[in-house]
């Protein structure tokens, strides 16, 4: 019987890395995630799998390092030697990266350099393969077509730049060196599991505290701004198919449906029992709930980026056709999980509030 595969995920405590650890331990392979030394606990999205006796140090294993240390980089390479490298570390919140362009760039563009490095001293360069998590901001978004592989570049963020330079250091070494690697151009993906500071569990967990009476309103930035929004457990699936290609391709993932996140707050609302009616323009528009006759969105200039990324949908038909993959979740669905998920939270924190505080 063969050895099972063993692979590497940088970002193991990440939204994408903890639905992709638990595809590929499904898959049987052996899982090694990497994850930052923090003073507060980090492991919320996996810790299911670290209390599962049958599987923690047995098929999954956690190391510390960090993409801004190439020494602790190189470390978990060589002690680890994986059959599959998954790199979706980042500062990855396009907003703050223009408060915080060096870090993020450092990470986001120098942290994958390094890894690519490392695999190219390393003794398994010829089988070692490596997934980097591209992105859609890549595109910069200022057009009104659906965009491929073939679509013209033009970051808008620093995130986005560094982004770029991972893209391009990927190709460079995949072409140069002979290392199977690929770029995985995702668009938006959400989940139950995205971090509360984004946009789309902003609306969710904002509503739903709403309704629950635990908060009065929820401030919003660009309401116009248009994404193609998938389920972070398709993606992942995307991301291992891409890695048992006989040949590595650079493919676009996305559903092909886009919404505004106007749209998306009205779909979160709907599912909550809100019924929504907007007023006024720019910094003024609001949202009323016609049921309570209460204002509970607003809008705030503060939100607003230096540069916005408006428009923002793919064609991922090169991506079905090759890959043979395509979205199973639907934009409702996703709406649905994430509504019901933080209105449990809600209880939660109604119930023991002093624990939600601490």
């Amino acid at each position: 019987m063969p050895s099972p595969k063993v692979a590497l995920v940088f970002g193991i405590t990440g939204q994408d890395g903890s639905y992709l650890a638990e595809l590929l331990l499904e898959k049987d392979y052996i899982v090694h995630g990497v994850r930052r030394r923090s003073s507060s606990f980090n492991t919320g999205r996996i810790d299911h799998l670290i209390n599962n006796r049958s599987i923690f140090e047995s098929k999954l294993f956690l190391h510390y390092g960090d993409l801004a240390d190439a020494n602790s980089i190189s470390d978990v390479i060589n002690q680890v030697m994986p059959d599959e490298i998954y790199n979706l570390a980042a500062q990855s919140h396009v907003g703050l990266s223009f408060e915080m362009p060096v870090y993020t760039v450092d990470v986001v563009a120098m942290g994958s350099l390094k890894i690519l490095e490392c695999i190219r001293q390393c003794q398994k360069i010829k089988t070692m393969k490596y997934y980097q998590a591209s992105t859609s901001e890549l595109f910069g978004g200022k057009g009104v077509t659906s965009l491929n592989e073939d679509s013209q570049f033009i970051p808008q963020s620093p995130y986005a730049a560094g982004k770029l330079l991972a893209y391009w250091v990927t190709k460079i070494y995949r072409e140069a060196y002979g290392i199977y690697a690929v770029n995985g151009i995702l668009f938006n993906h959400e989940s139950l599991r995205r971090g509360e500071t984004f946009v789309t569990r902003k609306i969710t967990r904002g509503l739903t505290r709403i309704k629950s009476g635990l908060q009065e309103e929820l401030i919003l930035g660009n309401l116009y701004s248009i994404r193609d929004w998938g389920h972070a457990k398709d993606y992942v699936v995307a991301m291992w198919c891409m890695m048992q290609l006989d040949q590595p391709q650079d493919l676009v993932i996305s559903t092909g449906e886009h919404y505004s996140v106007k749209e998306f707050a009205d779909l979160v609302a709907a599912r909550i029992g809100f019924k929504l009616q907007w007023s006024g323009e720019g910094a003024n528009e609001i949202a009323v709930d016609l049921n309570s006759g209460r204002t509970i969105i607003r809008i705030s200039a503060g939100y607003k980026r230096p540069l916005e990324v408006d428009f923002l949908a793919g064609d991922s038909s090169r991506a079905r056709a090759i890959l043979n993959w395509g979205p199973t979740i639907g934009i409702q669905e996703l709406v649905n999980e994430m509504v019901d998920f933080d209105l449990s939270l809600c209880e939660k924190e109604s119930t023991f509030p002093a624990i939600h505080r601490a």
